[in-house]
């Protein structure tokens, strides 16, 4: 089943907002989250069908994300300008699906939706 709907987390306005527009444009529904808490209780009020996520609690988020009963079967994936192999082997390692290096462009935001 396709994703209709997608999770956006990011601790900067200016790149949520950003995000939110790539994707909303794209015809998906958009829930949006400022901080690693926000974005845990959306995870599991919403049940999103992907979670792109920033932040400078991004991993630990993911974590928890990711070993809850309740939002397990989300995927995570980081839109992050930490983009080292280290960095990726740990989002790894913490339950994310796999890494989009900023500056992105839409195409691989969408691209990443639309591998789901």
């Amino acid at each position: 089943m396709p994703a209709n709907t997608v999770l956006v987390v990011d601790d900067s306005p200016r790149d949520l907002q950003s995000l939110k527009n790539i994707v909303e444009d794209a015809g998906y529904q958009v829930y949006t989250a400022s901080n690693g808490g926000e974005a845990i209780e959306k995870a599991k009020a919403f049940q999103p069908d992907i979670i792109l996520m920033d932040g400078a609690d991004g991993f630990e988020t993911c974590r928890k994300i990711t070993n809850d009963n309740i939002t397990n079967n989300i995927p995570v994936y980081f839109v992050t300008s930490k983009n080292q192999k280290a960095d990726r082997v740990w989002g790894e390692l913490q339950g994310g699906k796999g890494l989009i290096s900023k500056p992105y462009t839409p195409d691989q935001i969408l691209e990443t939706i639309s591998s789901i």
